[in-house]
């Protein structure tokens, strides 16, 4: 059936972390096919179960809002999937569904889904993609995520990129869909605030060691003593014993304890775009925060302190005019984009970031219409292309082979008690306890 013929549109987005419900859920607004209007859909989302489930306090910050939200289970969340938005005894399907996981959860899920859906004669449009800049294991995430009906693109770039990969291993390409990060947004940068502000983006896990991040901190608290007339900002992306995508050993909080720091340095939280309103000069390693920046055409640099290398994620940035140093920054260096390469990273400071998703949505208009319903998802994996790999990952989620639920899998058909929620939140602690503080102090004593 036609978007524009139906009375509302049902729209379902599973995440695993803060920032992949932000991803997931502004991509699927964004999504909406133009025949659609946005107060007849309902969005509900998922937050897949564990390490990196995002806090209240963290999903508050993200400001991304859903007719329902609610941990689950893989198994669980396929479940709700056969049943439907309508609940347990309903027999519509979604219209949407956004799978916003890390490559592994997607391509269990796609095998999950294949099996749901199977004998239905509707089933959703499969979403999956990127939250953002993609600079390692491209061909192993890519191939993960082969099976979704649209493979979203961040860029040009990155759409080339896809459809090479794709083309090269004999998998249909036809899924990937260009559009541009759904986060980008806010006013254009139109000159200097009062006080001139310096935001350093950081990352949980580049650089990884603690000598490095501890070099990239000095060096900000450096530049803030160097310009006492500059207001000098550390964003950070989670609080102690939080967990965001990646696992972050060594927060910043924890290393600037017991520095000595000027007035004008500080320590924040927050929603990015928000901090960027006031920012005169956006410095990271290698943050989406770059991208963020440079679409509302503030200064940006990506700093070459630690090299230009693969593991930071910097070498993505080759060629956009802004890498530096922090010596040059505190010499008072301002970054000047490449306009080239910033048209093809999808940054859209042309103006142009209106139309981005309109290839996506006419796509997924074409597949909600498309007469006699979809056919069955196809990923590129299968027991028989990856029999020595495909079944781990899909046993890590709790599914056999074909897909469907192990004997045993953990998928309450009610939320967990009291206790049970109590005790799930004390084993979250010490995990991320054991990540933070028991597992460096492990590495360190082998290194001696």
């Amino acid at each position: 059936m036609p978007a524009s013929a139906t009375k509302s549109l049902r729209v379902a987005v599973l995440a695993d972390s803060d920032t992949r419900w932000k991803w997931g859920a502004l991509t699927a607004k964004r999504l909406i096919p133009n025949e659609s209007d946005n107060s007849d859909v309902r969005l509900d989302g998922y937050l897949l179960r564990g390490r990196a489930t995002p806090t209240a306090r963290q999903l508050q910050e993200v400001g991304v809002h859903a007719d329902s939200l609610r941990e689950v289970t893989a198994v669980e969340f396929l479940r709700a999937m056969e049943a439907g938005p309508e609940g347990p005894e309903g027999t519509e399907s979604y219209d949407i569904l956004v799978l916003s996981l890390v490559g592994g959860g997607v391509q269990a899920m796609l095998h999950g889904l294949r099996s749901a859906f199977a004998g239905r004669e509707k089933r959703p449009v499969v979403v999956t993609g990127y939250v953002g800049v993609v600079y390692e294991k491209l061909a192993d995430g890519l191939l993960l995520r082969h099976g979704a009906d649209l493979v979203l693109a961040n860029s040009r770039q990155d759409a080339d990129r896809f459809r090479a990969v794709y083309d090269g291993v004999g998998a249909d390409s036809s899924s990937v869909t260009e559009v541009a990060l759904p986060f980008l947004g806010g006013e254009p940068y139109e000159g200097e605030h009062e006080p001139y502000t310096v935001v350093f983006a950081a990352q949980p896990s580049v650089p990884e060691s603690r000598k490095d991040r501890t070099y990239l901190l000095n060096r900000l608290i450096r530049h803030a003593r160097q310009h006492p007339e500059r207001e000098v900002l550390l964003k950070l992306r989670s609080k102690p014993g939080e967990h965001t995508t990646h696992i972050e050993e060594l927060p910043y909080q924890k290393l600037v304890q017991g520095k000595d720091v000027p007035a004008n340095f500080r320590l924040v939280y927050g929603h990015m775009g928000e901090v960027l309103d006031r920012t005169d000069l956006m410095v990271t390693v290698s943050s989406t925060a770059a991208l963020e920046a440079l679409h509302r055409r503030i200064p940006t640099v990506v700093l070459t302190d630690l090299g230009v290398r693969e593991t930071l994620g910097n070498h993505h940035f080759v060629g956009s005019g802004c890498l530096a140093s922090w010596d040059q920054l505190d010499a008072g260096h301002r970054p000047v984009p490449d306009a080239e390469w910033v048209s093809r990273q999808g940054v859209a400071a042309d103006g142009s970031y209106a139309t981005a998703f309109d290839a996506g949505r006419q796509r997924i208009a074409k597949l909600l219409g498309r007469p006699g319903g979809l056919p069955p998802l196809n990923p590129y994996y299968t027991p028989e292309t990856a029999p020595g790999y495909l079944p781990g990952i899909l046993a890590r989620h709790h599914l056999g082979p074909d897909g469907v639920p192990l004997p045993g899998a953990p998928a309450a058909d009610k939320a967990p008690g009291p206790v049970r929620q109590i005790v799930r939140r004390a084993a979250r602690g010490a995990y991320r306890h054991g990540v933070q503080r028991v597992a460096p102090v492990i590495r360190r004593m082998g290194e001696l």
